[in-house]
């Protein structure tokens, strides 16, 4: 199942010979997360990132963060376990 971008966003989308891109606002809501696990998936090489002109405004091409969203667990569709319910109760 393939999740899709509403359109509000892809009206606000920014688009460079062809290729379509988000900004980092865009690309958080999109994923579900916060601006600041956005970064991080950048610094640990998940995403990577523009730079828009000489503005420190970041970009996200529109294909990788759809790649994001649809990457499926390695392990299987089973969610991790509840962490008291695998090191016991306190």
């Amino acid at each position: 199942m393939t999740n899709l971008f509403n359109f509000a966003t892809l009206e606000a989308m920014v688009e460079i010979h062809g290729e379509q891109y988000l900004n980092a606002d865009e690309a958080s809501e999109q994923l579900g997360i916060k601006l600041a696990t956005l970064y991080a998936y950048v610094s640990r090489g998940a995403l990577k990132s523009y730079r828009q002109g000489i503005k420190r405004q970041r970009l996200y091409r529109r294909r990788d963060v759809q790649q994001l969203i649809d990457l499926h667990p390695a392990r299987g569709a089973s969610p991790l376990p509840h962490a008291a319910d695998w090191m016991g109760d306190p």
